[in-house]
């Protein structure tokens, strides 16, 4: 994704999005679809560099609209996201009846999100246009990596094989390598804290709504992934547990991992709005963490 930036393709992107009308509807929709194929995460790194490279107002409420729009659409499928991809084979859980339990969820915010974006004016800023060149070669090859990679996450190639990919930047383009190594330190650090999670909520978990509760406020602090691997260990519920973790990547930053793409990319290139962004992020984000408890207790 990096190598794709730094080749302008972003850019390109960003320019063809923007012409027309209802640019913001046009970057949810794209959001929600990708991110039920290639995972929330992936959807981001990829449409908020696209939307942050456009000449386009209200960017702040399209990245944070955007998230919300990634972590609703992955929820829908089992490879959406690593949490549903967990769950999915944990309890051996058929396909249809996967898709069926989460609808409700995904296709209730992919409508809210089309409502919402249509009262954002992301028309253009009035910014001249510079002409973007892209290397056609590098291209090619950085499409081929990446669909590649994605074929590694789906396990049709063993994961070893991912190391084609940084290892061709590091042969041809050493710019495609200065990326937030700083993502993987937290991510990874979200998971030193699941033994003692655990061990606060074993004795508590009684019942379904425990499990749904427990779940979705357990992700708000330590990650929606963490939270999932967690409580497969206690419940059988895997309705109870796949709701609670796809609820509850809304709401913190700390939520889902996209959530902290989404603002680490924003911060990284928009720093002089953190504040009111942060702000923002968050009124946002749990007004969609309440709409997404209430519907889970209206339909269970």
């Amino acid at each position: 994704s990096k190598g794709l930036e730094g080749v302008g393709v972003f850019k390109r992107v960003g320019d063809l999005i923007e012409q027309g009308r209802l640019v913001s509807i046009k970057l949810i929709i794209i959001t929600f679809a990708l991110s039920m194929l290639v995972t929330n995460d992936v959807s981001l790194v990829i449409v908020v560099p696209v939307t942050l490279a456009m000449d386009v107002k209200r960017k702040d409420l399209l990245v944070i609209l955007e998230s919300i729009a990634a972590n609703a659409g992955s929820a829908l499928t089992p490879f959406g996201n690593p949490q549903n991809l967990y769950i999915y084979w944990h309890f051996k859980v058929p396909f249809l009846e996967f898709i069926k339990c989460i609808a409700p969820l995904s296709l209730l915010f992919l409508g809210l999100l089309c409502l919402t974006s249509c009262l954002v004016k992301a028309e253009g800023a009035g910014f001249e246009r510079e002409n973007v060149s892209i290397n056609e070669k590098s291209l090619f090859a950085y499409i081929i990596l990446f669909l590649f990679v994605v074929s590694v996450v789906l396990h049709l190639f063993p994961i070893w094989l991912a190391l084609v990919a940084p290892i061709y930047a590091l042969l041809f383009d050493r710019k495609a390598l200065k990326v937030d190594y700083a993502l993987l330190g937290i991510f990874f650090f979200f998971f030193g804290f699941a033994h003692n999670f655990k061990a606060m909520f074993l004795p508590k978990i009684r019942s379904t709504r425990h499990t749904f509760i427990a779940t979705a406020l357990t992700s708000q602090a330590i990650n929606n992934v963490s939270a999932a691997v967690i409580f497969s260990k206690i419940t059988h519920n895997w309705r109870a547990l796949l709701w609670g973790s796809n609820v509850g990547g809304f709401g913190s930053l700390f939520g889902s991992f996209a959530n902290v793409i989404a603002y680490r990319i924003y911060a990284e290139r928009e720093a002089n709005d953190l504040k009111s962004f942060t702000l923002k992020f968050l009124a946002l984000g749990y007004t969609a963490f309440i709409i997404s408890v209430l519907l889970y207790f209206v339909l269970f």
